[in-house]
């Protein structure tokens, strides 16, 4: 069996003592039963430490590209071994690998994952007090680190300069680029120091990574980074075994939880919400519902968001409900769903979220929740941002590429690709492609409500929203259109043919389409420049038919690229999940630093009863196999589920 290198980090050249301190592990040099030769090559340490015959993709290439001293811009998925490109770089070339990562919150995770492999690993942040921060400074300078994370704003700090010329540093990794990028999804003004690193260190080659970027974001990283001489691999942004799904907004917590019971229970997630009101509502709807899900935004306290993502991290089957300020670099393999309860502002920022589901490559799920309220909504905030007039158009740009993928009636993922410069086939496996929905022509409908908007202006000096504009056309007498009379106008009835609900998806398209644009606090709708050629005929306008059925949902084998389990495996593999969970509770550790459910997975197909056996396995390398073999094969054969 071929094993191919997924994105876990990699173990060091030289062996380490015992020892730690916050920011700091040197892990204890341990042998595997069968010891092979020192092979000190990329390939080599790929083998010997994660148990992995080949690299994938690009990896390879841009390995030796970084090993040999070149300068490297990698555009890769997230899930795309984006780590391994710098991190057997950095253990093949003498010196430290310095990683530059805007995920103070994590970076304790990251070494904790290394130091499993057997790297050792530190990081230099604001969490630390001065005694652990000298002790990470000490072992740099002594060369007893392979890797060190610093955040972006220490580089500007004078004294971590002099601390780098003081060690021998064997690459510069700029992880998560796209922060360099001004409209780009997380904006970082400090990445914008980072093109000073090639000035103070000619000779040290800097590789940047990044999971988002548009052709012009590419172009803005390559720029602001001072990378247009470097060479730039670019592999395909496409996640077959992600299921994109946007559904019909329509009482969208309880359309959640039903996501949830049927297609995942038990699984871990992630759910975005616009606001910080909706991330504590919709997570204390899931408790009540019986989910293990934590709220997570801003507004928390620091103590509360670490000790949430922590247990996000280092638990299964938890379902965290967060604002975007959640997510960027969350290395967890296992998140089987991402859903959004509200329209994301971009299609780089849906990505990226989207993203965070199946890194371990098994079939996931992204799921939407879209309506006429999440337009309006986003068209106010855009018209309300700070910044000046190219500031909103750009930001208008963004959320009408978003809407365009929301109400297309091609597959998403061709879509997606798109969207990224880069070209697709229909995948078989979005809504769009299992349910094909159908267009209509939708002139006379547009023409109907422009109508409507234009007469209530013209008539009356009057402006509405959504819903009194949709009782007009149905011909709903209610109370409030009695009040203004608006079954006097000539409009009013001549809807009767579409229902409410289908009328709400008019309204929503044509603001998709900037045939409606919204205006002042109460969100009422005036026409634009483009309504006047509906109006006048000129113009065919045709609309996404939404699938009156959902589409078929996934079964939980399907596209995934690792081992499928055959009925009698399930119980052994839960088996060692358990083993497994007791195993991280008692390191402190999140379970998949041990082993990914895809490793366990293939431990419970292949049965191995010998350490030998289990060192064939992917992702079994000769740090893990020395460590946990023995718990492995007492789980398999019977025995304890203690480590």
């Amino acid at each position: 069996m071929t094993r191919v290198a997924p994105d876990p980090p990699v173990r060091p050249r030289r062996g380490g003592r015992a020892s730690y301190d916050r920011g700091v592990t040197l892990p204890q040099t341990a042998q595997a039963p069968e010891a092979t030769p020192h092979d000190a090559t990329a390939l080599g340490v790929l083998r010997r430490v994660f148990g992995y015959d080949s690299f994938r993709g690009d990896q390879a290439e841009i390995v030796d590209h970084v090993c040999g001293g070149g300068d490297a811009l990698v555009l890769m998925p997230t899930g795309g071994g984006k780590s391994l490109c710098y991190q057997i770089p950095a253990l093949v070339r003498d010196g430290v690998g310095v990683v530059i990562s805007p995920l103070i919150a994590l970076m304790q995770d990251q070494v904790d994952a290394l130091t499993a492999l057997g790297v050792r690993a530190g990081f230099l942040n604001s969490t630390q007090d001065m005694t652990q921060r000298r002790a990470v400074e000490a072992a740099f300078v002594s060369g007893e680190l392979d890797l060190l994370y610093l955040a972006p704003e220490r580089l500007r700090v004078e004294p971590t300069l002099r601390l780098l010329e003081r060690g021998t540093i064997s690459l510069f990794a700029i992880d998560e680029a796209h922060c360099v990028a001004q409209w780009g999804h997380d904006f970082r003004p400090d990445y914008l120091a980072l093109s000073q690193l090639h000035e103070r260190w000619p000779d040290v080659p800097r590789i940047a990574l990044t999971a988002t970027a548009t052709p012009a974001t590419h172009t803005e990283i390559a720029t602001r980074l001072n990378l247009t001489d470097a060479r730039h691999f670019v592999a395909s942004f496409d996640r077959p075994n992600i299921q994109y799904r946007i559904a019909p907004k329509n009482e969208p917590r309880r359309q959640l939880i039903e996501l949830l019971r049927t297609e995942h229970p038990g699984d871990a997630g992630i759910v975005y919400c616009l606001s910080r009101s909706s991330v504590e509502k919709t997570a204390e709807f899931l408790v009540a519902q019986g989910v293990a899900a934590l709220p997570y935004h801003a507004g928390l306290d620091a103590a509360v968001r670490s000790r949430n993502q922590s247990q996000f991290l280092r638990e299964d089957a938890v379902v965290m409900v967060a604002t975007i300020a959640f997510g960027m670099g969350i290395d967890k393999p296992d998140v089987r769903f991402v859903a959004h309860l509200d329209l994301p502002k971009s299609v780089e920022g849906y990505y990226q979220e989207t993203g965070r589901a199946g890194r371990d490559g098994l079939p996931s799920t992204a799921w939407l929740a879209y309506g006429l309220a999440d337009v309006v909504q986003q068209r106010k905030m855009i018209n309300e941002s700070e910044g000046d007039l190219a500031h909103r158009r750009r930001l208008a740009q963004h959320l009408d590429a978003m809407l365009a993928l929301c109400e297309t009636v091609e597959c998403r993922r061709v879509r997606l690709l798109d969207y990224f410069g880069q070209q697709g086939e229909p995948c078989g496996n979005c809504d769009t492609c299992l349910s094909p929905p159908a267009s209509w022509d939708g002139t006379v409908a547009a023409q109907k409500v422009l109508s409507t908007v234009l007469r209530l202006d013209r008539e009356r000096g009057q402006k509405f929203g959504a819903g009194q504009i949709v009782d007009i056309l149905v011909g709903k007498r209610t109370a409030k259109v009695e009040q203004f009379d608006h079954h006097t106008l000539s409009v009013f009835g001549v809807g009767a043919d579409l229902g409410e609900g289908e009328w709400r998806g008019v309204v929503r398209q044509l603001m998709a389409k900037g045939l409606l644009a919204v205006e002042g606090n109460y969100q009422t709708f005036v026409l634009t420049e483009a309504s006047r050629p509906v109006l006048r005929g000129e113009n065919q306008i045709m609309f996404r038919r939404d699938p009156e059925r959902q589409a078929r949902t996934r079964s939980r084998g399907e596209r995934a690229p690792q081992v499928e389990m055959a009925p009698e495996a399930a119980p052994v593999f839960e088996r060692l999940r358990a083993w497994r969970g007791a195993a991280a509770k008692e390191q402190g550790v999140p379970a998949y630093v041990i082993f990914h459910d895809a490793t366990m997975r293939e431990i419970a197909t292949l049965m191995p009863t010998t350490l030998a056996e289990l060192g064939t396995v992917s992702g079994v390398g000769e740090n893990k196999l020395a460590k946990y073999g023995q718990g492995v094969l007492d789980t398999l054969s019977g025995g304890d589920v203690a480590d």
